[in-house]
């Protein structure tokens, strides 16, 4: 067994599953240190912990509009999406390729991450990971593009990007975003704004 009761119903786990979830949560904590080519409003390097949190609440602010999808579900997707950053880091969108191995390398990072986790939630977390690898289930899909306009929409934050970097999020992700009306209609409102910036980022530049 994995708990008793200590008599006023709250469960103690044995010392070797507790052992490993927090060597797990521990590590996890160097997502907190992964950065990300994007920045903060005042131009601070974004952390991929940051993104995830972000995402999260994405999810929760849209969760009434959000129709047929197990939203406990689509927040651990979420949470878990890109824990596997932790050990190699985050590749930004535009050197990404298709003939790249970077989800093979982040499935296997992830995987060593969760090494010391108790069998159990160890192999729950991967069949999550790879739910939201593989993009098949509405959650996964959901998640992929809540990911892309919530990257997007902090671009929009960034004081330092130029008309090239904002050009680059007119096509990046389209094909996640198009999945969902919701998505749709938020993406149609991140693009009118990113064209604005665009703009506005031109008319500084040439003047």
């Amino acid at each position: 067994m994995n708990s008793k009761s200590n008599g006023n119903h709250a469960p103690f786990i044995d010392h070797g599953r507790l052992t490993g979830l927090l060597a797990f949560f521990q590590a996890a904590e160097q997502l907190k240190d992964t950065l990300r080519s994007g920045t903060s409003r005042s131009g601070r390097a974004e952390s991929t912990a940051e993104h995830s949190w972000r995402l999260c609440l994405m999810v929760l602010l849209f969760e009434k509009d959000i129709v047929g999808v197990d939203i406990k579900k689509l927040l651990k997707l979420c949470v878990l999406h890109d824990l596997g950053e932790a050990i190699s880091g985050d590749v930004p969108a535009p050197h990404q390729s298709d003939g790249d191995n970077r989800q093979e390398r982040e499935r296997r990072d992830f995987q060593a991450l969760c090494a010391d986790l108790p069998d159990d939630v160890a192999s729950d977390f991967m069949v999550l990971w790879d739910e939201y690898a593989d993009a098949v289930t509405p959650e996964a899909q959901l998640a992929k593009a809540f990911d892309k306009l919530e990257t997007m929409l902090q671009h929009q934050l960034m004081p330092a990007a130029d008309a090239d970097f904002h050009a680059f999020n007119l096509s990046y992700g389209r094909d996640r975003t198009e999945v969902f009306p919701l998505t749709r209609q938020i993406r149609e409102r991140v693009d009118a704004r990113t064209k604005e910036l665009i703009k506005d980022r031109k008319s500084a530049q040439n003047a």
